[in-house]
């Protein structure tokens, strides 16, 4: 019989430094973060798709100075990192007036840009970042937001940041000839990781669309587990939705993952009954996982333009 495996819940109506930091105290506690961290190095590993469109595409500059807070008291060494899909994070960061938010915090801001090579479980070869990796502790914070390729994003999607750059876009060429093969690749990519929890942004939810397009919508949810398939299906399951159209949830069930069974989650603070009825909208028709060829040519284009203007 598998483990039960706790997800967090709270209730954060809104971004105020003082609510955040109970509600992260709290999760953390209930993971079992250690008192003191001092000599640890804690990747914060936010999702920082793009400095254009909608600030609700990022996490919250908020929550990621709460987090910082809490590591610092904890003595910890905090290193922030992303690998956008334009841009450096740093530009991000800046262009979400994300840096001023952070900026009295000791944070040792970390491009991903030191290739390693991975063969990954699945006959999946991908490149990914080993800065990602040079951690004590991985702390994904993903947004949790509509996909209109992976029905929604999460904790397991957030992952494929640590893709080295525009790798991101071949990956999608390479691998995705359907979506659940897509969401194996997501999968594996877990194994790679050092121990890592997973905070997922929740207070202001993007719906309809996305990952950069879609509409708010107040959730009021932070939630916090250390198994990211396991805060998926939470995530689901609070949010109303059918786990058989999401891709990632599919292909975690396909491969009898305890973080896909339901029955495996305990839910120590709030329920996600709680949080019913908020009127979370997903796509109905899932786009087609690779990029229009003549797309990626322009983005990669963009991507080189941005960088040599940093």
């Amino acid at each position: 019989m598998s483990a039960m495996i706790k997800i967090l819940l709270t209730r954060c109506q809104r971004y105020d430094m003082r609510v955040l930091k109970d509600s992260l105290e709290s999760i953390c506690a209930h993971l079992g973060l250690p008192p003191t961290l001092t000599g640890q190095k804690i990747l914060l590993k936010p999702n920082l798709i793009s400095g254009h469109g909608s600030y609700l595409s990022c996490t919250s500059g908020y929550l990621l100075a709460a987090l910082a807070e809490l590591f610092s008291d904890h003595g910890a060494h905090i290193l922030l990192g992303d690998s956008p899909a334009f841009g450096s994070a740093e530009s991000v960061l800046k262009k979400r007036k994300i840096e001023s938010l952070i900026s009295r915090f000791d944070i040792e801001l970390v491009e991903f840009i030191t290739p390693v090579k991975m063969v990954l479980a699945h006959d999946f070869t991908i490149t990914v970042s080993a800065e990602a990796l040079a951690c004590d502790l991985f702390v994904n914070i993903p947004k949790i937001k509509a996909h209109k390729q992976m029905f929604i994003t999460c904790a397991v999607k957030n992952l494929f940041g640590i893709v080295l750059g525009m790798r991101k876009a071949l990956a999608h060429l390479k691998h995705g000839s359907t979506h659940l093969r897509f969401a194996d690749l997501m999968l594996d990519l877990i194994a790679l990781l050092p121990a890592n929890i997973s905070i997922a942004d929740g207070i202001e939810a993007m719906h309809r669309d996305g990952p950069i397009g879609g509409d708010q919508l107040d959730l009021g949810c932070l939630a916090g587990a250390d198994d990211p398939v396991a805060m998926d299906t939470a995530i689901l399951q609070l949010l109303e939705l059918d786990m058989n159209k999401a891709p990632i949830w599919q292909a975690a069930a396909r491969r009898d993952m305890p973080g896909s069974k339901v029955d495996n989650l305990i839910y120590p603070l709030r329920k996600p009954e709680e949080f019913h009825g908020s009127g979370f909208i997903a796509p109905d028709i899932l786009y087609p996982v690779p990029f229009n060829p003549a797309r990626f040519m322009l983005s990669s284009a963009r991507r080189i333009f941005h960088a040599a203007h940093r």
